[in-house]
């Protein structure tokens, strides 16, 4: 075992790919990352504050805890250390796996209209998250009572009504997570609210007006970095934001459409379009959609310039400037599928709710 010092933090095991493929989890002291579709399952640990990490115990027996903290305390900074390997804990290291799988379903999972993946629960999935967060609160802080609750407390009415559900097993979870949320004083009353599914939102993707108004100079089809936006706003397929470029009079713009299928409000994420000298920045609406006026360096983009430019090579984005590749995406969608046909023994509710609609 070779703990190297990164940044300031000792750090062990193989470095995960970036996201969406990340699956992490933070417990008291140190971080936990791996790879979601690494077979190896390898985890690389990087402890934060060894002194908090008292259950390292369980993961390394104590013979181990007391090595690493030896070892640790006493090395330099600037040196990796070599620590005889122990024995790791299956179950130790089956419960934090899990843990940090059910945070990863929770922020990357790809639903998608397009590809067929159905979106999974988040009731669901947020209250067996909250009852195995309780169940191993020895790996956790005082801070994981707020973690409880802040996947308790949204989910309240429907949590309620779904004590009632016919599925013995969705009406167990329920029953559990209600009187969780009693046991730590969380507050999940109040009416039941209307199932927040994706099918009962609409698709942004028809014809717009403003700078879609005239003939379109240009247009082309983007994709939505699943690491720039929040989850549960957009529909996860490749090539769902649809641009055309036109004049309306005197003013030329581009009209943005994205395909929105989620619980969440794509109200007031970043739009913008680049192509040489020309560029234009605005926000979506509601309905996933923008009219952004184009400028040509600080000057308004004329109808003249426009019907002159290489459009050849602009880009549309939507959300945060990140670095993040189709191809990830694509293994995380694959990733998806594959826990949907073959449930295995880590599969959350969920994802078997699903994987029974999923027909």
């Amino acid at each position: 075992m070779r703990f190297a010092h990164r940044s300031g933090l000792w750090t062990t095991g193989p470095d995960p790919e970036p996201p969406p493929l990340t699956a992490v989890l933070e417990v008291s002291g140190a971080v936990l990352a791996s790879t979601v579709d690494d077979p190896s399952g390898q985890a690389q640990l990087t402890l934060i504050d060894l002194n908090r990490a008292d259950w390292l115990w369980r993961l390394v027996g104590a013979a181990g805890h007391g090595a690493l903290v030896a070892a640790l305390g006493d090395a330099p900074a600037e040196e990796d250390v070599e620590i005889d390997s122990f024995a790791v804990d299956p179950a130790t290291v089956s419960v934090l796996r899990r843990l940090a799988l059910g945070h990863w379903l929770r922020r990357w999972w790809p639903a998608s209209r397009r590809d067929g993946i159905v979106d999974l629960d988040a009731a669901l999935l947020d209250g067996e998250l909250a009852l195995l967060t309780t169940a191993a609160h020895e790996f956790f802080d005082d801070d994981s009572f707020e973690d409880v609750a802040g996947l308790l407390r949204p989910h309240g009415p429907r949590l309620n009504a779904l004590v009632h559900h016919d599925d013995s097993r969705i009406a167990a979870l329920a029953r559990s997570c209600v009187e969780l949320a009693e046991d730590s004083g969380v507050r999940i009353g109040g009416d039941v609210e209307a199932a927040g599914r994706r099918d009962d939102y609409a698709l942004a993707a028809g014809a717009g007006d403003a700078a879609g108004a005239g003939i379109a100079i240009a247009d082309g089809r983007s994709s939505v970095p699943w690491s720039a936006v929040p989850p549960g706003v957009f529909d996860a397929a490749e090539d769902t934001v649809r641009w055309w470029v036109a004049a309306d009079g005197d003013v030329v713009g581009v009209a943005v459409r994205a395909e929105v299928w989620g619980a969440r409000s794509p109200a007031g994420i970043a739009v913008r379009l680049r192509s040489g000298a020309v560029h234009g920045t605005g926000t979506l609406d509601s309905g996933g959609a923008a009219t952004v006026p184009l400028f040509d360096g600080d000057r308004p983009l004329s109808v003249d310039a426009a019907w002159d430019h290489d459009w050849n090579g602009a880009s549309v984005t939507v959300g945060a400037e990140v670095a993040e590749s189709r191809q990830a995406r694509e293994r995380a969608r694959a990733f998806a599928r594959t826990r949907l046909r073959t449930l295995g023994d880590d599969a959350f509710l969920a994802e078997s709710v699903a994987a029974d609609a999923d027909y």
